[in-house]
Order: structure tokens, then C-alpha cells, then sequence
């Protein structure tokens, strides 16, 4: 008991890791290697656990006198080290002893002090020592450089005497040897023209290498314009070559100008813009002179010249600058007289004369100019690119031609009556589906419109890559623009017809072809309008290629696809409108039992299962196919909401039958798109949404009595503590008003001590008097009803059918997804409700549903 109080006392008196180190190094004691327990200096160090160690059983409490003598003696031996310990700090700690050792210090700092100025007496000594051999040696060393350098000058002396008898013999080939040597041992004593002798002979270095290039200059014109009685010999001009190389690149670039100024002389004169031979239509005959004129250099003189001096190049880079002028005279002149079959044949001519010349030396044109141009100048630019700023022509004939080629398809576009199939040419040419069984169709004026797109692509790539090309890319921007506006839109709206009666329930074929059709054109257009961008950023210059973009044209036929789809949805909802007027007009609450399906399930079922098999085979991308089903189930439930709503009071008997009714639609609903088409999230969105008209119903189908089992139920189907969406439940149930006062003060009282209930729900989206005709909110975007019961509002959430039509924002999940998988309870306090928009949701779909893989 004494152990452990005393434990208890001092068990939080913990040592610093800083003494416990200190203590182990003073004592030489090996933590590691420590086998008695009580010579550990540890704070975990726990009494009772070495007591149990030392008396394991009642039968080691015998050895208790032993274990407690031994103690003593560990005491003993502990406090005789504790003294000894202390002696010896006291001993180091005397006065005498810390004096003694500061006299110690003092004299070893004299001693250093002693030491550092012997080191400074003896780097003196031995500086005085070594001064005498630092400037012998400095010695030495001049005395080599000046006889180097009086041995380099007397190089030079006699290499520039011998240089001065060869320039007199014109012995070229020695001349280049000896020259370069001169010009090499010269560049040694520039910094020393200072000196007399040596300025000198370095004037006369200078003067004669002027020598040398003038003889080599009247040399060489003495060859350009040889006489036939006096030829000069080809192996003299080939080691005047080498001489000019040995002066520098300005003698070589001077002698080749020289020449080819003498070459191009007669082409100055015969092509003069004043004369015939220089007009535009002309221009083949200036490229045939060049060709002949460049193959009499290639076989006589061309044969003189070193390889490395491009003589070639140079003479086709001063025709390429003259000609260019020429042109660009010529095409100003002309103005707006030029045609553009003379233009177009002129470029012609000239980009093929220009691919001919980098095809004949390997080397792209642009690196031939670059080499051959005079540095001192801007690089010489290409003959074709005078034909550029008068390339407009080429443009605006493209823009009438367009023009022409769609006025006949925008006309009849405008015309009230749509378009029929005759007029759509087989897709298989351009896209099909591996999985369709018959071939799709799209309007033949978009495969006209693209056809010529890439013929005049191609014919104004190989004339201009620049400006003209973008200008060209402006233009096919245009017409993509007015495509869409004047040939797809128009035959998007539907045209007047007869007004159907509200039980029948059939549809005009011809607009369901006429849908699909612009579905499946739009989506040509939008696909094959982004290989065009591709195609023209290829082959457009780096400059323009940021600026190349067609992807407001590819929205307008989304757009287009978008109103198709708006279209077919009309069509199907005038399909089904027999069958959910008759639901309607039912009188639920005088049901007196259930009697399987109601009879309007079965024309509703076939009325949907007829419109969509028309429409599976015409619709080619899958994707716009999962669009319009997803669209439609949202649809058939939201119609089946508001007749439901419409025929109340439902009552008890009522309520089960449209349960049971619901699970047919369900049921037929899942089967719908079929194995090929229906998705996860297709299946997902329609179980959330029918599980809250199910909901709804069952509600309605439980007994008002007792009242604390209905808001029980209520509470736990709807989740919420609304006291309007309550209010709707009892009108619904065809609950009288006598009896709805006092189930609305019960619906209080229990509600108000149901904290976790939210103030909202779906239900509150639960628009009490719903129009039949969703047109009505189709052709009415600003309407601000609400129609979708099951629904909670865009912002809350896109899983159920009535938000996904809406307007949903562009981050949320695809079209009949959800983003969590649960079911919303209910809208956020304060937020608002949105307007229904057909459009929109149709736009929203169609661009989710591209994220989707095609199956």
C-alpha cells in the first residue's frame, strides 16, 4: 500500500531526455545492454511491475529478507559513487585549479602570436630571394614573343613578295595558298600597327588584296564576256574561284551578282510590262526563257563554279524578284478588268513553275530565297504571293457559286409544305451504322454543300494558304450559317394542319420522316463541319490557325437537332392525347372495386409502341435516339400527372387502380427503347420517377381513419411538414371539407413535434389545375406554371422527370442520371421555382447525351 501511494505521488516526476543522456554518459552506462531493470533511466520505469518481478507467487515472499539485503547493498554501493562523484566536482571546481588554467590559455595565445610574426619575417626573406628569378623569367618570356614575332613578320615579308610575283603571273591556284597563309599570319599583328615597320607592311597586305580582286574581277568579265577568238581556259577561273573564296563572301557574292546581272539582262528587255511578251497571259513564256536560260548555265558556264557558290540558286532568286515586280505591276494595272480564269491560270502557271524549281534541287522554296537573298536586304518573296491581295476574285466567285447552288434548296425550304423523301440521297457513302439494319438518309444539298466545300478547299490551298484561304473559311462560315437558317430551320416548323379531334390518336407519318430526316442531316452537317475546321487549320498558315474555328455553325444544327426533337415530342404527345383524355374523364371515386388495367393503358401502350417503331429505323445516331427516349418517358408520366390530377377526387379504390395502372405504364416504359438503347441511367430516372407518383398514390389509397395513421403515413411517404402539400393530398383524395378542418389541425399538432421533417417536398412543384396540352407550354416558354408534380426544381437536383425538364445546369449529370443516386426529399428553402422549356431541355439532352458512348 506504502508502494503504490508512493508511486502515486511521484509517478509524473519525469526527467528531461537532456539529463538522462548526460547522466549515462558520466556514469558509462549502455542502455542497450542493461540488465538489471533498476539501472534503466527511463520515465516509463513502473515499481509495481519490478516488485511482481521480484515476487512472482506467495512462495518468493520467502526470499524477501535476501531481495531486501541485496537492495541495501545496491543502496550502499549507489550512495559510495553518489560521494565519490561529488569529491571530484568539488576538486575541479577550486579556484586555484580555474586560474591556473586561464594562465594556461594566455601563454598559448603569446606562443601563436610569436609564431604568426616569424611566418611574416620568413615570406619576406623569401620574396627578396625570388625576385631576381621572376624577372629573369619575365625576360625569357619577352625575349620568346619578340623572336616569334620577328620570325612571323619575316613570314610575312617573304610571303607577300612571292604573293606580289604570283598575282603578276596570275598563277591563281598558288595565289590561293599564299593568300590565305598571308591573311593568317597578318591577323597576328594587328595589335601592333602601332608600330611603323609593321603598320607598313600591314598597308601593304591591304593594298595588295585590292589588287588581287580587281585583276580577279576584269578576269572574270573577261570570261562572262568571252571572245570566241580568245577563250579564256576553264582551269584558271576555277582557281580564281578558290581566290575569291580566300578574299571573303563579299568578292563571291559581288562576281556572282556580276554574272547573273549579265544574265538576266536580254529577260529585262524582252519582258518589259510595255511590251506583249510581258502582259499576264504571256507568263509561261518568261518561265519557258528562264528554263533554257537556266540549262545553258548548267552545261557551259554553271560547270565553272564551285558547288558551294549555288550559282543556280542566286540566278533563280534575282528572276524570282524581277518577275515579282513585273506581276505585281501587271495584276495592279489590271484592276478590276482581270478576270478570274486569267488570274487563276496565271497562279497556276506560277506554282508550278516555283514546285518545279524546289523539286529540281530538293529544297523547299522558301529556303532557296532565304539563302540567295542580299543579306543587306529583306528576304526576296515568292512570285506566287503576288497574286495574293488580287485573290478576292477567287473568293467571291466561290461566294456565288454557293449562293447559286443553294437558292433553288432555300426556296423550296420557305415553302410551307415539307420537303418529301425523294429528295434524300443514301448516307451510306458518308456514315453509317454497323448496327442499322437499313441505310439512313440526309437531305442532298448538305452533301452538295460539303462536296464543294472540299473541292474549292482543296483548289485554294494550292493557290494561297494566307488570306485568301481564311477568306475562304469566312465564306464557308456563311453559308454554313445560312444553311442552318434558311434550309434546316424552316423545315423544322411544322406547318399548319388540320385540328385533331381529342380522340384521335393518330400522326402524320410525313412529319415524323420529315423530323428524323433534319435530325440526321443536322447531325451530317455538325460532324462533318468539324472535320472541315481540321482540315482547313492543315493546311492554313500558322498565323491564322488560332482564328479558324466553325463551332457556332456546328450549335446552329445542334439547334436544328434540338427543334427536330422538340418536333417528334409534339407528335407523340398528339399521339397519346386519346388515351389520357378518356383517363381524365374517369370517374375514379364511384369505383367500387379493382379490375386489372384500365382500357386507356392499352391504347396508350399501343398509341406509344406505333410512334416509336416508326421512328427507331429513320433516326441514324443512337444517341439522339437515347435523347428522344429519355424525353419521352418524361413525357408519358408528366401527361399521366396531370390526368391524374385533373380527374379528382381519385378516392381510396381510385388510387389503386391508377397504382396499378402506373405499374403497367411502368412496366411497358422500361421495355420501351428496347436491349440496344436503354442505359442505366435511363432505367434509374424512371424507377426515381415513378417511385414518387407511387408514393403519391399510396398516400391517397390510405384510410383517413384513424387520422394519426394517414399524416403518419404521409409524413413517412412524402417527408415533408407542408401544410399547402397536405391541403393537395386531401383534394386529391376526394376528402370532404367537413372532415379536411379537423385533419388539417392534427396534421399540425403532430407535425410541430417532428423536428427532421423538411418544409418542402416534390409535391410542392403540384400544379393543382394542369393543362392537358403540353404544346400549350411548348409554344409558351414565359408560361410560369409549374406542371410536374414529381419534380423538384432544376436547381435541387436533375434525377426525376420533371427536372430534367427543365433547365438543368450544363455540370450535371447526363440526361436521366443522377448525380447520387438517392431520391430528393424536397426543394431548399427559398428557392425558386423554373419555368417549363421544351427547348432547352431538348438542347440540354442532346449535349449530354453526346458525353455517352454509341453503342
Amino acid at each position: 500500500m506504502s508502494t503504490r501511494s508512493t508511486y502515486g505521488r511521484h509517478g509524473h516526476a519525469e526527467l528531461p531526455q537532456e539529463v538522462v543522456v548526460a547522466i549515462q554518459r558520466i556514469l558509462e552506462l549502455d542502455p542497450e545492454n542493461q540488465n538489471d531493470p533498476l539501472d534503466v533511466l527511463s520515465n516509463e520505469f513502473n515499481p509495481l511491475d519490478m516488485l511482481n518481478q521480484l515476487f512472482p507467487d506467495e512462495v518468493s515472499l520467502s526470499q524477501l529478507e535476501t531481495v531486501q539485503a541485496r537492495l541495501s547493498q545496491n543502496e550502499r554501493d549507489l550512495q559510495g559513487e553518489i560521494d565519490a562523484l561529488k569529491e571530484e566536482l568539488r576538486h575541479d571546481q577550486d579556484p586555484n585549479r580555474m586560474q591556473m588554467i586561464q594562465e594556461m590559455i594566455s601563454d598559448l595565445l603569446g606562443q601563436m602570436s610569436r609564431i604568426r610574426e616569424k611566418a611574416t619575417e620568413s615570406e619576406a626573406v623569401v620574396r627578396d630571394i625570388t625576385k631576381d628569378i621572376q624577372a629573369l623569367d619575365l625576360a625569357k618570356k619577352n625575349l620568346i614573343l619578340s623572336m616569334t614575332t620577328l620570325k612571323r613578320l619575316q613570314m610575312l615579308v617573304n610571303a607577300l613578295t612571292q604573293l606580289e610575283d604570283q598575282a603578276k603571273e596570275k598563277k591563281y591556284g598558288d595565289i590561293s595558298q599564299t593568300l590565305a597563309a598571308v591573311k593568317q599570319i597578318s591577323a597576328s599583328f594587328k595589335p601592333y600597327t602601332s608600330v611603323h615597320r609593321i603598320n607598313q607592311v600591314w598597308r601593304r597586305v591591304q593594298q595588295i588584296q585590292g589588287e588581287i580582286r580587281t585583276q580577279l574581277e576584269a578576269e572574270f568579265d573577261a570570261f562572262y564576256l568571252q571572245d570566241p577568238a580568245k577563250p579564256s581556259k576553264p582551269a584558271q577561273i576555277i582557281d580564281a574561284c578558290a581566290v575569291a573564296d580566300v578574299l571573303g563572301h563579299d568578292v563571291r557574292r559581288h562576281l556572282i551578282d556580276r554574272y547573273v546581272a549579265l544574265e538576266l539582262k536580254e529577260y529585262r528587255r524582252i519582258f518589259r510590262a510595255t511590251d506583249e511578251a510581258g502582259h499576264l497571259d504571256n507568263i509561261s513564256r518568261r518561265y519557258a526563257w528562264f528554263r533554257r536560260v537556266l540549262g545553258t548555265h548548267e552545261l557551259e558556264l554553271g560547270r565553272i563554279f564551285p558547288s558551294e557558290w549555288r550559282v543556280g540558286w542566286a540566278l533563280f532568286t534575282k528572276f524570282v524578284a524581277i518577275t515579282r515586280d513585273d506581276l505585281v505591276a501587271l495584276l495592279s494595272k489590271a484592276g478590276s478588268s482581270l478576270t478570274i480564269k486569267a488570274l487563276l491560270e496565271a497562279l497556276r502557271q506560277t506554282i508550278e513553275f516555283e514546285s518545279s524549281m524546289a523539286k529540281k534541287w530538293l529544297t523547299p522554296l522558301n529556303e532557296i530565297l532565304e539563302a540567295s537573298s542580299p543579306p543587306s536586304s529583306a528576304t526576296v518573296q515568292s512570285m506566287s504571293s503576288a497574286f495574293e491581295p488580287h485573290l478576292g476574285v477567287f473568293v467571291d466567285a466561290q461566294d456565288k457559286a454557293l449562293a447559286d447552288m443553294l437558292a433553288t434548296h432555300r426556296a423550296s425550304s420557305s415553302k410551307a409544305k415539307p420537303r418529301t423523301s425523294l429528295e434524300t440521297t443514301p448516307r451510306d457513302s458518308i456514315s453509317t451504322d454497323a448496327d442499322a439494319a437499313t441505310p439512313q438518309t440526309v437531305l442532298s444539298s448538305s452533301t452538295e454543300l460539303f462536296y464543294f466545300y472540299g473541292q474549292s478547299l482543296e483548289q485554294c490551298a494550292k493557290l494561297s494558304t494566307g488570306q485568301t484561304l481564311f477568306d475562304l473559311c469566312m465564306v464557308h462560315k456563311k453559308w454554313l450559317r445560312r444553311y442552318a437558317e434558311d434550309v434546316l430551320a424552316p423545315r423544322s416548323k411544322r406547318p399548319t394542319a388540320q385540328t385533331r379531334r381529342s380522340m384521335d390518336s393518330r400522326f402524320d407519318v410525313t412529319d415524323l420522316q420529315q423530323a428524323a430526316l433534319l435530325i440526321n442531316t443536322a447531325d451530317y452537317c455538325q460532324t462533318t463541319a468539324l472535320e472541315l475546321e481540321e482540315n482547313i487549320k492543315e493546311k492554313i498558315h500558322d498565323g491564322f490557325k488560332e482564328r479558324v474555328t466553325l463551332q457556332a455553325e456546328r450549335d446552329l444544327f445542334m439547334t436544328a437537332i434540338s427543334v427536330s426533337i422538340t418536333t417528334l415530342l409534339r407528335e407523340l404527345e398528339a399521339a397519346c392525347e386519346g388515351a389520357f383524355t378518356a383517363m381524365s374523364r374517369m370517374s375514379w371515386e364511384k369505383l367500387n372495386q379493382v379490375t386489372g388495367q384500365s382500357s386507356y393503358v392499352d391504347d396508350l401502350t399501343r398509341a406509344v409502341e406505333s410512334f416509336c417503331d416508326i421512328i427507331k429505323p429513320l433516326i441514324e445516331q443512337k444517341k439522339y435516339l437515347r435523347n428522344f427516349f429519355d424525353k419521352s418517358c418524361s413525357l408519358v408520366l408528366t401527361k399521366f400527372t396531370n390526368a391524374a390530377v385533373k380527374s379528382r377526387p381519385l378516392g381510396e379504390i381510385g388510387g389503386e387502380q391508377l397504382l396499378i395502372d402506373l405499374g403497367v405504364v411502368k412496366s411497358y416504359l422500361m421495355r420501351l427503347p428496347g436491349e440496344a438503347l436503354v442505359t442505366q441511367g435511363y432505367t434509374r430516372s424512371l424507377t426515381k420517377s415513378t417511385t414518387r407518383l407511387e408514393a403519391l398514390l399510396k398516400v391517397i389509397v390510405t384510410p383517413v381513419d384513424p387520422p394519426e395513421g394517414f399524416i403518419l403515413n404521409y409524413t413517412l411517404l412524402i417527408g415533408d411538414a407542408s401544410f399547402s402539400n397536405f391541403q393537395k393530398i386531401l383534394d386529391l383524395k376526394g376528402t370532404p371539407k367537413t372532415e379536411q378542418n379537423s385533419l388539417l389541425d392534427s396534421f399540425l399538432t403532430i407535425t410541430s413535434t417532428k423536428t427532421d421533417l423538411d418544409s418542402t417536398s416534390f409535391l410542392s412543384a403540384l400544379d393543382m389545375d394542369p393543362p392537358l396540352i403540353l404544346s400549350a407550354i411548348f409554344g409558351s416558354p414565359g408560361s410560369s406554371r409549374v406542371t410536374l408534380p414529381l419534380s423538384i426544381t432544376p436547381g435541387a437536383g436533375s434525377d426525376s422527370i420533371f427536372g430534367s425538364l427543365g433547365s438543368p445546369p450544363l455540370s450535371g449529370p447526363p440526361t436521366g442520371s443522377s448525380t447520387d443516386g438517392s431520391t430528393s426529399r424536397g426543394l431548399e428553402s427559398g428557392q425558386k421555382r423554373e419555368v417549363f422549356d421544351i427547348r432547352r431541355f431538348v438542347t440540354f439532352g442532346l449535349r449530354r447525351s453526346e458525353t455517352l458512348p454509341t453503342s
